[in-house]
């Protein structure tokens, strides 16, 4: 990695001066706006950075994101878009009513414009009709959960989709999605760029997982956890009351286990976490089989607490893809639920099993106060980078710093769970579960 690889491309120099200016008042400037040349060291230790051997002024680094004092569009004139793409996820609203208001109250934008049901709103023919976005239209649409634009998954045409941007004349379009959103945002700007346009195209990751690199927490996240272990404490009081009590809460994370980590720690109250980052067994002397008996023998009771994508390596292979390209995930859930009931059936040892599944019950939800803060503060960061001409970058928050990172290089890889980490290591501690169930 280069500090050219985490240059965020920008359509031209700026020309207006902020209508932020009256909030600085009689402030210094430079303690309110964000430097042209502000950046963000992407490593954080110092031994990281010697290893590099690069003078400091060579070093990877992130543009940091925040009010610019010049900027490339003229509020009067700027007709901006909003599009929510994917799954649900807490928080939607609330980045969308933050947009709305900061172009609207703060930069004098005019003319907002929704687009329904994802990247399909952009496509004509498909027939869904755009939605006017206005401070008072978005007026308490936080207080629910969900997205009033609507969502869906799948790739559109992005030859068609920037033929429907210059024909509404849009500037700036906003992509509130995950990383497959993302990547479409990306050959939506390399179309813009074959045609010479000046639209600019702003990405907020959105990700229930949590498994978007580079960018520091997800929205939607911290709500996420606080409701699985709001699950997860209810699936121990259910195990506590009955004889030889066992639950499987299954809870989001296809590729990534953060959910399972972080609820399981906010309740510590689970006896056992299985994340797709660490393979298990269900046999053996460490093995799931056995150590879930012996926790029942021991404490009268246990609860595992499944991410959707753990022991994939159990079950046979899916065939299928679902409209955003991802394969189908065959249902571990449920086929440890058959499992566990049977093994302890042929051990002759009493057992209730409890399965829980709360993940359409956890999408839907509207965000928490923490969660509302953060959408609020990606919504103002996404616009003060949209209005300064930035286009290609989502924007995110690193070690407490708002950044621009590049849409090719968030999604290059995938965030996941080490399991050579701390956090790792702290779900071990919490649960006291074998570091190898094996």
């Amino acid at each position: 990695m280069q500090l050219s690889d985490l240059q965020v491309s920008r359509l031209g120099e700026s020309r207006f001066d902020s209508p932020l200016a009256h909030y600085v008042g009689g402030r210094s400037t430079n303690e309110y706006y964000v430097g042209e040349d502000d950046r963000i060291l992407f490593d954080d230790t110092v031994e990281l950075i010697r290893e590099r051997g690069l003078p400091l002024e060579e070093l990877p680094s992130f543009e940091t994101g925040g009010p610019k004092q010049k900027i490339f569009f003229e509020p009067s004139k700027t007709k901006v878009g909003i599009v929510t793409c994917g799954g649900l996820c807490p928080g939607l609203n609330d980045v969308i009513r933050a947009l709305v208001l900061e172009l609207c109250t703060h930069y004098g934008v005019t003319d907002v414009t929704g687009f329904q049901y994802g990247y399909a709103g952009l496509i004509p023919e498909l027939g869904h009709p755009t939605i006017a976005l206005t401070p008072a239209s978005v007026d308490k649409i936080n207080e629910r959960g969900g997205t009033v634009l609507g969502s869906s998954r799948g790739a559109q045409n992005p030859v068609a989709i920037v033929d429907r941007l210059q024909d509404l004349s849009i500037d700036i379009l906003f992509v509130i999605g995950g990383d497959g959103s993302m990547r479409g945002a990306h050959n939506i700007v390399r179309e813009v760029t074959q045609r010479g346009a000046e639209i600019a195209v702003v990405g907020i990751p959105k990700t229930i997982d949590n498994d978007i690199p580079f960018v520091g927490q997800s929205f939607g996240f911290s709500t996420a956890f606080g409701k699985a272990a709001e699950s997860i404490k209810a699936a121990r009081v259910e195990v506590e009351a009955a004889v030889g009590g066992v639950a499987i809460v299954k809870v989001m994370g296809r590729h990534a286990g953060f959910i399972a980590c972080y609820s399981a720690l906010a309740s510590n109250d689970a006896d056992f976490v299985l994340i797709p980052e660490v393979d298990f067994s269900l046999h053996g002397e460490h093995g799931l089989f056995n150590s879930i008996a012996d926790r029942v023998k021991e404490r009268g009771s246990a609860v595992v607490v499944l991410a959707e994508g753990a022991g994939q390596a159990l079950l046979p292979a899916g065939d299928t893809y679902d409209a955003s390209g991802n394969i189908v995930l065959s249902d571990a859930g449920r086929y440890l639920r058959d499992e566990i009931v049977n093994e302890f059936a042929k051990r002759d040892l009493l057992l209730t099993m409890r399965y829980f599944s709360p993940g359409y019950a956890i999408r839907s939800v509207p965000a928490d106060p923490s969660d509302s803060v953060y959408c609020s503060r990606l919504a103002q960061t996404a616009v003060h980078a949209g209005m300064a001409g930035r286009t290609d970058l989502v924007v995110g928050r690193r070690r407490h710093r708002f950044v621009h990172v590049p849409i090719p290089f968030v999604t290059q890889a995938n965030h996941s769970v080490s399991p050579d980490g701390d956090l790792w290591l702290s779900v071990l501690e919490s649960t006291n579960q074998p570091h190898v169930m094996a």
